[in-house]
This record gives C-alpha cells, sequence and structure tokens, in this order.
C-alpha cells in the first residue's frame, strides 16, 4: 500500500485502518516508510498511527530524548488518543519507554525493538563522515544483518541529512541526549504487558542488551529473529508481524 502522508498544523503522521490505536514511533536516522510492513498488515485490524518525529528540524536547544517526549504528548493530546499500543524503534523505543512511564494511563501494551535507553552503538560508533558517500553506504549497511536492506534511496537520504549543517547539529545533540539517559533505575517501574523484538544479529543495541531490557521490565516478555539486524520491521516484516500479532491476542486491552 502507498503511505498518505497527512498534515494538520506542525504534525505530519500517518493515520490507517480503525480500531484499537497503534502509535509507531521511529528512530534517529528512521522515517515513515520504516514501518511500511506493519502499517500494511495491521491497519486491516487496527488504527496504525505513525508521527514523523521532528529530529531535523526542532529548536537545537530542546534536540533531546526530553523535547522528543513532548512532541509525542503534544502530537497524542491533539489526534485524541488513548488506549493505545506504544511500539518504538531504536531511539523511538527509548521516546516510547519515557512516554509510557509519564503517561501510563495513555498506554496500554509496548513494544520494543532495537530500543535505546540502556546502551547503543550509534551508527557502530562513529558519526558518519559529510561528504564521504562510501562510508555512509556502510555504516547503513551496518544497521542490517544483511547490507543489501540498505536500499540506495535509504543510503542517498542518509548522506543528505550527514551533509546539512543544522540537521547534523540536531542529530548529535539528540544522539548525546539518548547516550546521557539510561533508564536501568526508571523502567522497572513499567508494568503494562512489553513486548521485546530484537535482531540476533543486531550490532548497535546487540542482544545483552535485550536482555537487559526483559530482566528490568518486569511484565515482559522476549523474541529472538535469527539473521536480522537493528530493524527487524524492515529487515524481516513477516516473523515481526506474526510475533507482534500473537502478542496482541495474548494481551487483549481492557478499558
Amino acid at each position: 500500500m502507498n503511505l498518505q502522508v497527512r498534515q494538520e498544523g506542525d504534525y505530519q503522521y500517518i493515520d490507517e485502518g480503525e480500531g484499537e490505536v497503534m502509535v509507531l514511533l521511529h528512530g534517529l536516522f528512521g522515517a515513515l516508510s520504516n514501518w511500511h510492513g506493519v502499517v500494511d498488515h495491521f491497519s486491516k485490524k487496527y488504527r496504525v498511527v505513525i508521527p514523523l518525529m521532528p529530529i531535523y528540524d526542532m529548536a537545537l536547544h530542546k534536540a533531546g530524548v526530553p523535547g522528543l517526549v513532548n512532541f509525542v504528548e503534544d502530537f497524542v493530546s491533539h489526534m485524541q488518543l488513548n488506549d493505545m499500543t506504544l511500539l518504538g524503534n531504536s531511539l523511538g523505543g527509548h521516546v516510547a519507554l519515557v512516554y509510557t512511564l509519564k503517561n501510563p494511563g495513555k498506554v496500554k501494551r509496548l513494544v520494543l525493538t532495537g530500543s535505546s535507553g540502556l546502551f547503543e552503538d550509534s551508527m557502530g560508533g562513529s558519526f558518519p563522515k559529510r561528504g564521504n558517500y562510501a562510508y555512509v553506504k556502510e555504516r547503513v549497511g551496518y544497521t542490517f544483518y544483511d547490507p543489501r536492506t540498505a536500499t540506495q534511496e535509504l543510503v542517498d537520504e542518509v548522506f543528505n541529512i550527514t551533509n546539512s549543517n543544522a540537521k547534523c547539529l540536531r542529530i548529535i545533540a539528540i544522539a548525546k541526549s539518548a547516550q546521557r539517559h539510561n533508564m536501568a533505575k526508571d523502567i522497572t517501574n513499567i508494568k503494562v504487558p512489553t513486548l521485546l523484538i530484537w535482531g540476533l544479529n543486531d550490532t548497535i543495541t546487540p542482544p545483552l542488551v535485550a536482555h537487559e531490557f526483559n530482566r528490568l521490565i518486569e511484565n515482559s516478555e522476549l523474541f529472538f529473529i535469527d539473521k536480522c539486524g537493528h530493524a527487524p520491521m524492515m529487515e524481516h516484516p513477516d516473523k515481526f508481524n506474526s510475533i507482534l500479532d500473537k502478542f496482541l491476542y495474548r494481551t487483549p486491552i481492557t478499558v
């Protein structure tokens, strides 16, 4: 399906399907298209909403995890969303964790995949070198088990982002904010049913990170996908959707 991006005021977002609400949060170099397979599958039974996070154009003094959480709070209020299943990848998972702790009445289920918040090796340990396309291609490929998952379109998008001074400043500020903000002491307070879907070959948030999330979040369950890197919903969408489908079935929302 073609994803239709809607705009209301300062918000750009996808809103497909009807039913229980699923809100999807992308990561630092993510985009709405990262969730294409999830939207295609789940919009048949759920209302799937994906805000475009203002990572590249938010005010520099707000560029960090707290600023992105505030954005999600404002967006959810604007859209009048309640009783959500909140799903985040990478930085989006980190934002989802903080949002859930601040707004426990809004979130009924939490799904994390390759989430930051405990440890992450961002872009393979170094920031993309500006103007070096081959290097950017290599680092984007590092996100996946199979580097061929990094399409030319995706590499071009990241390359263009890294060649913008304004965008780079915000990316660096947000990445540093995420790395400083370790949530080990906080996430023990998360009580909602939580699903962890992790790539067994994730080099950015390795499997040990997933096990630690599983240990710290009381009501959580962990599933690994083999031959899979940091973005399971992109690299193995069918397996990802199957695991998520079964979790949603096992954890019905009661209002």
